[in-house]
């Protein structure tokens, strides 16, 4: 097990701003990375972000490029998801995970799944 817990979801408004923490054990940075995904209700789950941690590469979904920021915190102990001007459209409970390997936006290639964090955008 590689236990992950997210923080920091919330509710605000269009425009604004949340940061999204995702706490990973050791055992979790011997893996290749951690990504970001979100589901909205009704829909899949779909990719948001990651990171790698040999290369740290860094891969956004089209609809957050310019305005969300994946990040290895300096402690090397989180991943953290800078949100900026969120849009209703972003509204979703998002959730990290570990990496493993393959097509890096792919729900499948990802292992050790946190609990998930609420993000609500009004307009």
């Amino acid at each position: 097990q590689v236990p992950l817990v997210e923080s920091g979801g919330g509710s605000v408004q269009a425009g604004d701003s949340l940061s999204l923490s995702c706490a990973v054990s050791g055992r979790g940075f011997s893996r290749t990375g951690v990504g970001w995904f979100r589901q909205a209700p009704g829909k899949q789950r779909e990719f948001v972000a990651a990171v790698t941690w040999r290369t740290n590469d860094r891969y956004y979904a089209d609809s957050v490029k310019g305005r969300f920021t994946i990040s290895v915190d300096s402690a090397k102990t989180a991943v953290v998801l800078q949100m900026n001007n969120l849009k209703v459209e972003d509204t979703a409970v998002y959730y990290c995970a570990i990496y493993m390997s393959g097509f890096i936006s792919y729900v499948g290639n990802y292992d050790y799944w946190g609990q998930g964090t609420q993000v609500t955008v009004s307009s």
